[in-house]
């Protein structure tokens, strides 16, 4: 994994443990929502590394 896929399952983690520890509903599903979004980023670049390497060893 790259520094920015590092950084971006990072940030979702912290973005679930703000949610787990919020009392306000809002604030925890804006929260669970960042989250995914991060994890939806960070898939994107694993993605997009993982076919770079299959096209540069075949």
């Amino acid at each position: 994994m790259s520094a920015s896929s590092d950084f971006y399952l990072t940030q979702a983690e912290k973005c679930t443990a703000d949610a787990a520890g919020s009392v306000l509903d809002r604030v925890r599903e804006r929260n669970l929502r960042a989250a995914a979004a991060w994890r939806a980023m960070a898939d994107r670049v694993i993605r997009a590394e993982t076919a770079r390497a299959e096209k540069e060893k075949g």
